[in-house]
């Protein structure tokens, strides 16, 4: 397999191995609406040689929102001709794009979203540090039946296929993993899988239902986490098994949840900047930033993993090894050689990146001209951290705000 050549998710054909993974854009109004701004960004990535556009990721229903302000939504008819133009503009250009799809579950808070938190169970997320109230299967049905409508939407606006945020915590994230899912139900876990599969199992079909068995359905998934009851080997490839059976357009592996947000990608951990924007870190008061970058930080920073290159890579090897399904391997590519080995070597079918293509929106262009290009991204996070702030996703080169 070569990285430039034509490849396929499902029915849908890319000009070559290369995708832009989901990635905050911070560019769209209060209610979810894309600006300006956002159609810029799409336009220039799709005319640039990318193969693939996967979305930052767009809510499907307002008490799935995230904190982050500018997120973009997708929970209404409304939605489907904002969204056309910028689908419109990625085809002409000559890519597809994928809208991915997401509710927050306990990933959120009430402050940010004026509704009530809920989640797979009642269990707070260590982060986010607010009790959910936990989803009544009517409530769960409701979701499922938003996830479909999100779904058409998308595709009524154009998109060539949706991706399921099956990963780093979210909602079908928390319904998977036994640490968070103690639910007694249906949607509780399945003992034989050590999973609980079923709301992942119905949003799948209410997505096939109502948008037809030829659109594209593509699933973020995380290879594991960091809590304590870390999710396994086997757990892992019964999750693989179980997405092969349904027939997945495309699985892309990441890895960890939003509780610990820097091992999903890693790098530098710029804490002047966590402590001026994170929402939850954010401090004024000069003895309590001075006690979270003298005790809280040093201790936090012992349980970040290193940067390293293609750090994911792993679990994509497993997944090739259970399925025919075309697997995305994503995390720590920056150079060509990476990305040839992954293919080549190890016959990854795609591989995404999201912090080199926000340093440089032609990186695969660049790629496909210079066979010794290396990424201009220095993981300094600062993009990632800069996600909690009003300002809307860009390179800053670790420069100092």
């Amino acid at each position: 397999m070569e990285i430039f050549e034509k490849a396929y998710i499902g029915s849908c054909e890319l000009k070559n191995r290369t995708i832009r993974s989901a990635t905050f854009e911070g560019m769209c109004d209060a209610n979810g609406f894309p600006g300006e701004s956002y159609y810029a960004l799409y336009d220039e990535l799709s005319k640039n040689n990318i193969g693939g556009i996967i979305t930052g990721f767009a809510f499907i229903s307002e008490e799935g929102k995230a904190i982050q302000p500018g997120q973009a939504g997708i929970y209404s008819e409304d939605f489907i001709k904002p969204f056309k133009k910028v689908t419109a503009k990625v085809h002409e250009n000559g890519s597809k794009i994928f809208m991915q799809l997401a509710h927050t579950g306990r990933q959120t808070r009430s402050k940010e979203i004026n509704r009530i938190v809920v989640g797979a169970s009642q269990k707070k997320s260590p982060y986010f540090r607010e009790k959910p109230k936990q989803l009544s299967k009517t409530e769960i049905v409701e979701i499922i039946e938003k996830f479909g409508n999100s779904a058409n939407f998308a595709k009524q606006a154009g998109f060539d296929g949706v991706q399921i945020h099956a990963a780093h915590g979210y909602l079908v994230h928390q319904f998977l993993l036994p640490g968070i899912n103690n639910r007694k139900d249906e949607f509780g876990i399945d003992t034989k899988r050590g999973l609980g599969l079923k709301f992942l199992d119905l949003v799948i079909d209410k997505i096939r239902e109502k948008c037809g068995e030829d659109f594209p359905i593509l699933i973020k998934i995380s290879g594991s986490d960091d809590y304590k009851r870390k999710f396994s080997s086997s757990q892992f490839s019964n999750l693989i098994m179980f997405l092969d059976l349904k027939k997945i357009a495309a699985i892309e592996i990441s890895y960890g949840t939003m509780d610990h947000a820097l091992n999903i990608f890693r790098g530098d951990v710029p804490v002047n900047l966590i402590l001026k924007y994170n929402k939850v870190y954010k401090v004024d008061n000069k003895i309590a930033k001075w006690f979270l970058k003298s005790l809280v930080f040093p201790f936090f920073k012992t349980k970040l993993q290193p940067f390293t290159p293609m750090y994911n890579l792993q679990y994509a090897e497993i997944a090739k090894q259970l399925t025919t399904i075309p697997i995305i391997s994503v995390g720590g590519f920056r150079e060509k050689s990476e990305i040839e080995y992954a293919i080549k070597e190890k016959n990854v079918d795609f591989v995404s990146l999201s912090r080199p293509f926000i340093a440089e929106p032609d990186f695969a262009l660049k790629l496909s001209r210079n066979g010794n290009y290396k990424s201009k991204c220095i993981n300094c996070n600062y993009c990632a951290i800069m996600c909690d702030s009003k300002f809307s996703t860009k390179c800053y080169k670790g420069g100092e705000l």
